[in-house]
């Protein structure tokens, strides 16, 4: 199962390390591997909800996520993105943009002799406006979950009385709406206050449709999530009842999600995949300001190995094993949420948002341990007595 799950992601791996070598020696090597690192470190929270997401894809939509996904993910998200920040803020055509990142100023400075901006100068000005974006759209994510009413509750203290709340319809986006108003009034700098109001509605508003369009189409789809038949032909046909994508527990192919439901949530999981990416891509740019190693390190090192881990947590049933696992990981969700809000003014080391994320995802798999085993003693104690 490890081999066969991650041996795709050590093989590309080596091939991006080699890859850096060739391109700037051992310099560039040690780069890479730092910038891997730095991804997978902060990106686990990523792999967990990607996971609680990916097992409600038929088995054709996950190997999707796996190919077309990585495209996306590493040419998209960690090669093309901060390009086109560049050439969109900057107002330089795109290939001007590639040869500003090509061509840093020396000595690591921010300008060069001219007085122009660099690069990486360019892209850490519009940091307000991405850290809006992506702290939105995670946080309408962490309080769509910790508002809903769920049988099951880790921080019980906190969990029921937000479920109750949560009642109150469309609760999630009027808390988010007065956050980002708050955030844009206290938070922004004086000359980018509308952008940064600009960027966060328009990250609740993907968040929303993209959110929205999975939802109608699985319950659309003929027998999934209470769909009836006669909501629409086509989908039926393409249910899949592949028992390796419900690995853990017994198969059961009425909630697998094909056709147009698998194509919105394969959308979904790309969006959140790339709302999780925006710290680790300006983050990157404190170790090296240059693309190609960024692409190579967070993207065909970093990226390739949460989506095996991600795999790797479906087929192992860990999120049914580790029962507080994905409640964990929305925790940290909503802590990556409000750093990157508070990023827009404060400036937060990524070590400490890495380290958020793993305090979460720790804290749920101890507390799964322990309710695991507090139930087996039950188990074993009602057998005992029944043998009496």
């Amino acid at each position: 199962m490890i081999v066969r799950v991650f041996g795709l992601s050590v093989l590309v791996s080596l091939a991006a390390l080699a890859a850096a070598f060739l391109y700037r020696g051992w310099t560039g090597l040690a780069l890479c591997a730092i910038l891997g690192i730095l991804e997978v470190s902060l990106s686990f929270d990523n792999a967990v909800i990607n996971a609680t997401v990916l097992e409600r894809m038929s088995l054709f939509w996950q190997r999707m996520f796996l190919t077309v996904g990585i495209v996306i993910a590493v040419f998209g998200m960690r090669l093309l993105f901060p390009l086109a920040i560049v050439w969109i803020t900057g107002g330089l055509a795109p290939a001007e943009a590639f040869r500003l990142a090509m061509n840093p100023p020396p000595d690591g400075a921010d300008h060069f002799p001219d007085g122009s901006p660099s690069y990486e100068a360019i892209l850490l000005e519009a940091h307000p406006q991405i850290a809006a974006f992506g702290g939105m759209f995670l946080l309408l994510l962490f309080l769509n979950f910790v508002l809903s009413n769920r049988d099951l509750t880790w921080l019980s203290w906190i969990e029921r009385p937000l479920g109750q709340l949560g009642r109150l319809d469309q609760l999630a986006v009027v808390i988010a709406m007065v956050v980002l108003v708050v955030v844009a009034e206290y938070l922004s700098p004086d000359d980018s206050r509308a952008t940064v109001l600009i960027s966060g509605l328009l990250g609740a508003v993907t968040y929303l449709l993209v959110d929205g369009l999975s939802s109608l189409f699985q319950r659309r789809q003929p027998g999934v999530f209470g769909g009836s038949p006669d909501d629409g032909p086509g989908d039926a046909s393409a249910m899949d009842t592949d028992t390796s994508t419900r690995t853990g527990r017994d198969p059961h192919p009425t909630t697998v999600a094909v056709g147009k439901a698998g194509f919105f949530l394969f959308l979904y999981l790309e969006v959140l995949d790339a709302s999780f990416s925006f710290d680790g891509v300006i983050g990157a740019f404190a170790i090296t300001p240059d693309p190609i190693l960024i692409a190579l390190g967070l993207g065909f090192i970093g990226a390739m190995f949460v989506r095996s881990i991600t795999i790797y947590l479906v087929r192992q049933g860990t999120l049914g094993q580790y029962r507080y696992l994905e409640h964990g990981a929305h925790w940290a969700i909503g802590a990556l949420a409000v750093i990157l809000l508070l990023s827009i003014q404060i400036e937060v080391n990524e070590v400490v948002t890495g380290l958020v994320g793993v305090a979460f995802i720790g804290a749920a798999m101890a507390s799964s341990v322990r309710a695991n085993r507090r139930d087996g003693r039950r188990r074993s104690d009602h057998e005992a007595a029944g043998t009496h």
